[in-house]
Parts: C-alpha cells; structure tokens; sequence
C-alpha cells in the first residue's frame, strides 16, 4: 500500500507516464503539472524538451538542472498475417530481461494490452536453454488473430510500446520500485529543486528541464542546451547500484541510500573539474552523503550539455539504482531527497564570481 503524501504522488505519476524516445508527451504533461507552481515560464523547444524557468536574480549566472523524460521501450515495425507484433527497440535492452514481460502498446484507437512472447521450456532443446533469444526474433501477442484484426486494435508501425510495471512503496518503505525511473527520478529532482528554491534567496536564474530522446542519443539536451545557453549545467539521472549479487567493486562500488553518486566519468564526457570540487566542497561543508562513480559505458545529458556553444561546465549527479533499462528497477528515497539537498545549497551559493571562478580555474 502507498503511503499518500506529496512527494510519493509526484514520483507515482511520473513513473506511470508512459514515454519513450521520440513520444514523451505523457511524462512532459506531468513534469508541467508538478513544475509549473514552482516556476515563473514554462515552455518547450522546438523537440519537445521542457523548459521551466524560476527567476533568482535577473541576469544572473543561468544554472540549468536537466532530467530526460524519456524511458527505454520498443517501437512496433510490422504485423504478421497471424497479428503477431514485431519491434525495434528504443534504448538499450539486454535481451534476458526482455521475454514474457507485459507491455502496452499506445495507439491512436487507444491502449492496446501485449506480452512479449516466449516459448515454454518443456519444448526446448538443452543447447536452446542456454542460449538467449535475439532481439531480432521476439514478438509481441496482443491476442488478435490476423493482421487485420491487430489492424482493427489500431495498431500500426510506428507505435510505441512501453513497459507495463505499477509503481509499489516496498516494505522498507524507503525503497521504491517502479517502471522509467530512468529518468523520471531526474525529472523529479528538476520538480523539488524549483520547489525549494520558490521562498529563497539566490543570485541566480535557474531552469529545471525535463530533456526527450536522451535514450537514443542525448538529443534533447543539445536543443534544450543551445535554447537556454546556461553558465553551468547539471545532468541529472540514474547510475549504477552495485549492492546485488553478481556485480564486484570492479565494475560498480555504489549503494542505495549512501548518497547521490558525483559522476567523475562517462563514455560522453569529463566532469569539470572545477564544478565538481565547487560542488563536493559544498556536500562536505553541509555534511551531505556522496559517492563517486564512473558510467565507462555509458553516457548522460551532460555530454550534450557541455558540448554546447563555446562550452558550458557541466556535472552528471546520479541515483544508484538497481536493474535499470528493465521493466522495473529500485531506487532509495533518501538518495533523491540528499540529491535536491545538494543541488538546492550548490546553487545558492553559486553568483557570477564562483561562476566565473569555476570556469576558469
């Protein structure tokens, strides 16, 4: 059972939202929503990125705080004279993770309710148990028995196809599991940090940004990026938990509820360094939790965000959370609530000489 309180709805209906690269309208539409009291502008690019602005002082230094609205899933590419559904994947899937889960697909008709199909183990081979299905070779059964009745379901190529996951308070209740928190917990921290700074007093101009098609390439933060043309850039998102059987301090040290994780480096780009020290120096003075973390393959919005214009420096600050690009994943609510803690003291104490001091040193 869910608790009812403020912050557990928000995350509810952002995880809930259904957006995969290149269709993020349900998960904008609910950024906004929570955003929008917080915010004295809201608007969008020109590819659907969300912008919302809160006003500190005019002219001040443009700190821009991004999450992507986007979450990996699958795009239908055909329909079968028997009404089977293939697809493409959106984002990165590992194959294992993918067989006899539930999925919606979003159509113009309305949902329409699949399951990745699989074949039951009693006709298989002993070779053919071990081997995983390709991607290539996966279906989705919607229950229509021809092409033409998947047709009349209104589904068509081009579809989306989201993970079908309900959003659950666990018995630590501390921990939550969800669908999207890649990356609607960035979302989310772009929601409070506007919130917590609403009554505050700050030298800044600062825009929480809800990014799309990072899954697929961190578009979005290039557009939404190149639209606001900020002085310092924070990316935040998800990153790796190594707190589960099977994965060594080699390939990830992090773990749920010690703190946001501060991104030394990514396959997309090097923190700044001068931005990092500025912000661990902060976490330590307000005696706030932190881990260090390195993604080597893969990336965040901050390596669109720092590429932009003649270079803005940018920090990836990331949740640990466990079995991210599946269907369902666990974060720890302390981590997102010391990540907004963190960013909130970081940008009041930021002003055009740290800005500066930053850049340049």
């Amino acid at each position: 059972m869910v608790k009812t309180d403020e912050t557990l709805n928000m995350l509810k209906e952002l995880t809930d939202a259904r957006a995969i690269p290149g269709n993020e309208k349900e998960a904008r539409d609910v950024m906004s929503k929570f955003i929008s009291p917080y915010a004295d502008e809201v608007y969008t690019d020109n590819l659907g990125s969300l912008i919302a602005k809160k006003v500190g002082q005019e002219n001040g230094p443009k700190i821009m705080v991004a999450g992507h609205l986007d979450e990996v899933g699958f795009m239908v590419t055909r329909i079968d004279d028997k009404g089977f559904i293939y697809f493409q994947t959106v984002g990165g899937w590992w194959n294992q993770v993918m067989l006899a889960q539930r999925v919606t697909l979003l159509t113009r008709k309305g949902d329409v309710t699949g399951i990745i199909g699989s074949k039951p183990p009693h006709i298989l081979t002993p070779d053919a148990r071990k081997k995983p299905v390709e991607i290539k070779d996966m279906f989705i059964d919607i229950g229509a028995s021809s092409k033409e009745e998947a047709e009349e379901f209104g589904v068509k190529p081009g579809d989306s196809v989201v993970p079908y996951f309900e959003f659950t308070q666990m018995n630590n209740e501390k921990l939550l599991l969800a669908k999207a928190w890649d990356n609607r917990i960035g979302c989310a921290i772009a929601i409070e940090v506007l919130k917590q700074l609403k009554d505050q007093q700050h030298p800044n101009v600062v825009y929480g940004v809800g990014t799309v098609q990072e899954e697929v390439g961190l578009r979005g933060a290039k557009t939404s990026t190149n639209t606001i043309q900020p002085d310092i850039g924070f990316a935040v998102d998800v990153g790796i938990a190594g707190d589960t059987p099977g994965i060594s301090d080699k390939d990830a040290d992090s773990k749920i509820g010690e703190g946001p994780q501060i991104i030394l480096y990514d396959a997309s780009m090097v923190s700044h360094k001068g931005l990092r020290d500025y912000v661990l120096d902060t976490a330590d003075e307000k005696k706030i939790p932190y881990q260090y973390a390195t993604i080597a393959a893969g990336g965040t919005d901050s390596g669109s965000i720092h590429l932009t214009a003649n270079g803005v420096p940018a920090l990836s600050i990331t949740i640990a959370t466990r079995y991210i690009h599946t269907h369902a994943a666990i974060l720890h609510r302390d981590d997102f609530e010391n990540a907004v803690k963190l960013i909130v003291e970081v940008i009041k104490g930021l002003d055009k000489d740290k800005v500066n001091h930053i850049t340049f040193n």
